[in-house]
């Protein structure tokens, strides 16, 4: 359909991307406009497609590779695409430059992976030049060679502070991956264990089997959870050891819902952390220091946990809201040359 905004992604499961593009569609789609979500090809089941299809927001496969992709725009004629990851963005700048439709790229990662995928980021860096840029943070983009617009991730925020009584339970809400700090997360909740935390992980990777075996009597492993708001009121903390980061959504999330985050410093998360107030930051790989913020946490009042879950919140709210970040994304749509319906 021709007045449709594409949403590309080449997508095997539910991360990061897959629910930033899931808030993106569903925003777009309350303000009318057409929306498909479109994967590169089907690798099978996927817990994602259950999510769009409860949102009411359309999705399809492409196949082909980069012809097959030609071959779609040209018959279909797409308003606009808009590219998620590597591999969607050098394929779909380049179909959508052949055929003649506009075309913008979010850049999420906040790091390079190993080789080959290495290669391929640096490859979709160097072929952005082909289609407006928007970056996740302002790391990501002064990392890109031709810059790019900073659109934070957002995320639904409720208009009124949640104020509930938080357990004493931390949490890890991610990708089993070194990058992540899952390690780390299981290390603390065994040096920490008897002291009246518990200690909840919520995801899934290739990291998963080994610290599960390891650390089962001190960790309880959820796997992967497909709805995140299921997570949120089960935790009082959420840490984030992360040995490299853009600007995750599990962190926003998890302050939209009143939920102070203790996080490393890196990527963006020190201009979305602001020490003490709203939460906590770390040296990356400190363990001690990671103790140290838990521990603050572990002390504080019920007073003190309120005024800071509040300014979780607010800072969700204020700088990280859908409402707030959606406007940008379509100021970015209408220079790139796509007229949309007002809101």
């Amino acid at each position: 359909m021709a007045d449709d905004i594409w949403q590309v992604v080449d997508s095997s499961t539910v991360g990061g991307i897959e629910t930033h593009i899931g808030v993106l569609a569903r925003a777009l789609i309350a303000q009318g406009v057409a929306v498909r979500v479109m994967r590169l090809a089907d690798h099978g089941p996927n817990p994602w497609l259950g999510q769009l299809d409860a949102a009411g927001v359309p999705h399809g496969v492409i196949g082909g590779g980069v012809m097959g992709l030609v071959k779609r725009l040209r018959r279909e004629r797409p308003r606009l695409i808009h590219t998620h990851g590597y591999k969607a963005g050098i394929l779909g700048r380049l179909a959508a430059r052949l055929v003649g439709i506009p075309c913008v790229s979010t850049f999420h990662a906040g790091e390079r992976g190993p080789f080959p995928v290495s290669l391929y980021q640096g490859l979709d860096a160097l072929t952005s030049c082909l289609a407006p840029r928007i970056a996740v943070s302002a790391a990501i983009a002064q990392g890109l060679p031709f810059g790019a617009t900073v659109i934070g991730n957002f995320v639904p925020v409720p208009a009124t502070s949640p104020v509930v009584a938080r357990p004493n339970v931390v949490g890890f809400v991610g990708r089993f991956s070194v990058e992540k700090g899952p390690d780390l997360f299981c290390a603390l909740a065994e040096r920490l264990a008897g002291q009246g935390i518990a200690f909840e992980a919520f995801g899934d990777g290739a990291l998963r089997p080994e610290l599960e075996a390891r650390y089962g009597s001190v960790v309880r492993f959820h796997g992967l959870v497909t709805d995140p708001s299921g997570i949120w009121p089960r935790l009082g903390l959420l840490l984030m050891p992360s040995r490299a980061e853009g600007l995750p959504l599990a962190a926003i999330e998890a302050m939209a819902a009143g939920i102070p985050v203790a996080a490393s410093a890196v990527g963006a998360l020190p201009e979305l952390i602001s020490n003490g107030r709203n939460g906590w930051l770390f040296p990356a790989g400190d363990l001690d220091a990671m103790a140290g913020a838990v521990a603050a946490w572990r002390a504080q009042e019920d007073a003190a946990r309120a005024a800071m879950g509040d300014a979780a919140w607010h800072t969700a709210r204020e700088g990280f809201a859908v409402d707030v970040l959606v406007p940008q994304v379509r100021a970015v749509y209408a220079a790139a040359g796509a007229r949309l319906p007002a809101p």
